[in-house]
């Protein structure tokens, strides 16, 4: 056994010894920054391995929003991996989650001050960078601390802005006047930005008529390659239409839209404005978010039959009134864009008023659709209608989500046809979708 285990010793030595750097590096890839300091400590190869860019390309630095020993050393340790690495960096996400007060907003916003200034310096490589939910309207950031971020923010996207594709602020809530200079600042010196993907849903503050200012209107036209556009319906008007037709109509595939209950929605866009976009951008899909936004009149004025809409969602967050009706959205609205919508999701209250009929007409009218989520008040038959459709060719799902609200404490009869439904088609639904169907209690 001694003989033996001599010959198999330098075997497994001579195993790493000789491993190529490409797998090597491919080891160290999932490693955390414990590890992967520990393994730099091994040998002088693997010491050497550690500052391959392969292994820092991409980077999560997340602050947590309240005090605690556990993270007490977060911030300098972002300072230490942006000195250290930092020049090999490409794709960059900062979370700061849930500030608990202005003490922990000054240190992140000193921090970032440093951490920006060095990245600014050494970098020269970053493709994307994603800042989400910093909320900065909220009454932990100072003004002084607000406006010193802002201001280091706008600085480090002028160094970066000329290599920058991807850039996601969403949740930042900023004036108007601050949103658009930190925009600006990508086209510093060149006057248009090459950015391909750009996310400001809920970069403004709540209640701003951000449609009606000219200064959002003239930043919104330094871009001139976007593939893809996130953002709040309260910042759509004919004149963002028009330079997005202008400026980036061979290159448009996207438009997210967002429509807050909160944010101003009762603007005027003409549907010749849509028109002309869809006509000069061939491939462009929309896809709109609408939050507590459930009327018919409402959602009219926004839904014109000139969008090429692909996917729409409409969330009611529990709330129910008696006065409003969802038939005539299913029933008048929604089929007018049956020919190009592939993905419909639905959260809503309708105890008041049943529905099955209307769903079910309408998904059979939408012959692209693919995705179905829906969480309302249903009989529960209305899957196994829907499973009948798709067995007989006449729907072409690919997932289908139903939660079945009911006004009873316990749900074990609607559990139970449940289990039959699933296996009455089992074969169907293995074989053909991504499932999920549950009841679920309102009481």
């Amino acid at each position: 056994m001694d003989e033996e285990s001599e010959l198999i010793q330098p075997q497994d030595q001579s195993c790493w010894a000789t491993m190529p750097d490409v797998c090597l590096r491919r080891v160290f890839w999932w490693l955390g920054d414990r590890d992967r300091s520990r393994a730099a400590l091994v040998c002088r190869k693997w010491n050497q391995m550690m500052y391959s860019a392969d292994l820092w390309r991409y980077r999560t630095i997340t602050f947590s929003g309240r005090p605690s020993r556990v993270h007490a050393s977060e911030f300098e340790s972002a300072l230490w991996y942006v000195k250290k690495f930092g020049r090999y960096l490409e794709h960059l996400e900062i979370k700061f989650l849930n500030p608990y007060n202005t003490v922990l907003t000054k240190k992140f916003q000193v921090t970032m001050r440093g951490l920006l200034s060095c990245l600014g310096k050494s970098n020269n490589r970053l493709k994307s960078l994603s800042i989400q939910h910093l909320e900065l309207d909220r009454m932990v950031w100072r003004n002084s601390i607000r406006s010193s971020f802002i201001k280091s923010l706008g600085f480090f996207l002028k160094k970066m802005g000329k290599n920058l594709d991807y850039l996601n602020l969403k949740g930042a809530r900023m004036t108007v006047e601050q949103g658009c200079h930190v925009l600006n600042s990508l086209s510093y010196l060149r006057n248009e930005s090459l950015a391909s993907e750009l996310n400001i849903e809920d970069f403004f503050s709540h209640h701003l008529a951000v449609y009606s200012s000219p200064q959002f209107n003239k930043t919104m036209a330094i871009f001139r390659n976007l593939e893809s556009l996130t953002l709040n319906y309260n910042c759509i008007s004919d004149e963002l239409l028009e330079n997005l037709c202008e400026n980036n109509a061979s290159t448009l595939w996207t438009i997210n839209i967002k429509c807050h209950i909160h944010d101003p929605h009762g603007q005027v866009i003409w549907g010749m404005s849509w028109a002309k976009l869809t006509r000069h951008a061939t491939n462009l899909k929309v896809n709109f978010f609408f939050e507590r936004i459930m009327k018919y009149e409402h959602l009219a004025r926004i839904l014109l039959q000139e969008i090429p809409v692909r996917s729409i969602s409409l969330r009611s967050c529990y709330f129910s009134d008696p006065d409003w009706s969802m038939r005539p959205t299913l029933m008048d609205l929604l089929p007018t864009f049956r020919h190009t919508l592939q993905k419909l999701t639905f959260e809503f209250n309708n105890n008041h008023e049943s529905l099955d009929e209307e769903l079910h007409l309408l998904i059979l009218s939408c012959r692209k659709l693919f995705y179905f989520k829906i969480w309302a008040f249903l009989d529960v038959k209305f899957v196994e209608r829907i499973l009948k459709s798709q067995e007989e060719g006449q729907c072409s799902l690919r997932t289908l989500k139903v939660r079945i609200y009911t006004n009873r404490y316990e749900t074990n009869d609607e559990d139970r046809t449940l289990r039959e439904i699933y296996r009455k088609y089992r074969k169907l639904i293995d074989s053909q979708l991504n499932y999920f169907v549950i009841a679920y209690s309102m009481m």
